[in-house]
Formats: C-alpha cells, structure tokens, sequence
C-alpha cells in the first residue's frame, strides 16, 4: 500500500485567463515531499538569519548605547575630579584663614593629629566601595578616586567648621568682656587727684587711702557710662554723697560719686557712652568734681589703668 501511495502522482493544471493552451504537470508524492522539504529548510534558514540580524542589531544598538552612556559618565567623573580639586584648594585657604581667626580669637592652632584627622582616615568606607572597585572597570576606580577624595574633603570642612565655631565663641566672649571694661573717662575735666593706697584728705586731715581718682569738672557735666553694664546701686552714701554704682559682669565693678543729680535707676542697662548722672559736689567734697573708682573682684584698682588714650564710645 505504501509503494502504492508513493507511485501516486498529482496532476496540476496550469489554464492561462485569456486564449493560449492549457498546460498541465504531472509530480509523484515523493517529489512533492521533497519540494515540501526543501521549503522549509529554506523557511527555517530565513527565518534564523533573520532572528540573526536582528539580534545582532539589537546587540549593536545596545552597545552603542552603552558606550555612549560610558563617555557621559566618563566626562562627568573628569568634571567631579576638576571640581573636587577646586574645593580642596579652597579649603586649603579656610584652613590658613582659620589659623589667624584662631590666633585672633586667643586660642592654640588645631593640633596636628586632629588636621590629620580631618585629611586622612579609611579612604571609601562606604557600602559601594568594593562594587566600584571590583565590578566597575575603569570608571569604577576613576569613581571610586574622586568619591575618596569628596569624602576626605568632607572631613577636614568637619573639622574646620568646628574649629571656626569654637573661635566664634572665643571671640563673642572677648568681645563681651571688652564692651564690658571701662576703657574711656566717665565725664571731661582735668585729674586732680590720683589713685593712691595713702593720701591726706582735704577736709578730715588725715591720711587714708584714696580708692579712685578725682576729675574736677564744671558743676552739671554729664557723667557716661565707661562701659557697658548694669546698675546696681544709686542713692547716698556716706562720704561719697550722692552715687552711683555699674556691675560690668567678669568681677569688675564701678563707682560714680559726688553728683548732683542722677539719670540712672538699679536694674538698668547701660552701654558705653551712656548718661550716669551729673557732676556735683555732694558728700565730704571740697568742689565739683567726679570720684571714680574702679573694684576688681571687690579690689580697688587704679582706674588709669583701664582708660585707653583717644578712646571711642561705642
């Protein structure tokens, strides 16, 4: 039956639209097996060279992609590394400057091994350290170079920032205790009298010490404030008539006597260059003038020591 089968032919008529003769092809099932055959190796070879190109194509297109990809963060990488080497030469010049703020500021330079604290140290201890390393290539390295040197920077700005507020500090307080010296005259006139451990009084005669100075002033002359603070006492007191008495703060204290008026009330503040009073003569006083006497830590001291020559209220 088989033999049969495979000796049985087909007949295909071939008939023209128009006039002309009718053709016809006779072909065995063989032959239309092998066509069929043939067909499809031919289909399927298309087919795979096809899915081939395509591939290929899509695999090129990829790469190009990649390698695109690859050149922007190549020059990003160069442009970070530029950056980066901007930063370090302007933290390089903080750095100086923070030695003089610090010189100004009244403190010791940082010490070394705290600079090098802030400029050494395990260079990317961070979580993607070994995947730039050993999965990134070259960018990976070039990568991992500039984050290293970003994170070293960060450091040393660390401790700069430090650095600069504790000179902050230093400085506001220099600059609290400096409003807060007497470093001006309370009122203009002329010395008189000068500070002395011993002197004979004018009108008890006999010696005693002479805890301030005395300025002669015309009767009325304002008295200011020689720094700034807050006042403590103002009334009469025995000897020194009618006064007034600023606690500065840092154990210095002063004392205005002799006035003839007061402008000032306890619990008040004052600045450097404010009205205390008025010159007069009241308490054991030969004429108008201004007592004033400098405490530190409740010691007399002589009140010259502390005026500066020129000097400006502020």
């Amino acid at each position: 039956m088989e033999s049969a089968l495979a000796n049985r032919r087909w007949t295909v008529l071939l008939v023209p639209h128009g006039s002309g003769e009718t053709k016809s092809v006779s072909v065995s099932v063989t032959v239309l097996k092998l066509l069929a055959g043939v067909a499809t190796v031919i289909a399927a070879s298309f087919l795979a060279a096809t899915i081939g190109i395509v591939s290929q194509t899509v695999d090129l297109t990829r790469s190009r992609q990649i390698e695109r990809a690859n050149q922007v963060l190549a020059d990003e990488i160069e442009r970070l590394d530029q950056s980066v080497a901007t930063l370090s030469d302007t933290v390089a010049r903080i750095s100086q400057r923070d030695r003089e703020v610090r010189l100004v500021a009244g403190l010791d330079p940082l010490d070394p091994d705290v600079r090098r604290a802030g400029i050494g140290g395990p260079s990317g201890a961070w979580p993607e350290r070994e995947r730039l390393l050993n999965e990134g290539g070259d960018l990976g390295r070039d990568a991992f170079r500039v984050r290293a040197d970003l994170d070293a920077l960060i450091r040393r700005a660390n401790v700069l920032a430090s650095s600069f507020r504790e000179a902050s500090e230093s400085l506001t307080s220099h600059v609290q205790q400096l409003a807060a010296t007497p470093s001006i005259m309370p009122t203009s006139g002329f010395l008189t009298s000068n500070f002395s451990l011993m002197r004979y009084h004018p009108i008890l005669h006999y010696s005693r010490p002479h805890e301030g100075i005395d300025i002669t002033a015309p009767y009325g002359s304002q008295i200011i404030a020689p720094a700034a603070g807050r006042v403590v006492k103002v009334g009469w007191e025995n000897g020194y008539g009618l006064s007034v008495s600023v606690e500065h703060g840092y154990g210095v204290q002063t004392r205005f006597a002799h006035m003839s008026r007061t402008a000032v009330s306890v619990g008040q503040t004052v600045r450097r260059g404010d009205r205390l009073g008025y010159v007069g003569s009241t308490g054991l006083s030969t004429g108008p003038h201004l007592h004033y006497e400098v405490l530190v830590n409740g010691r007399a001291t002589d009140p010259l020591r502390f005026i500066m020559p020129d000097a400006i209220a502020d």
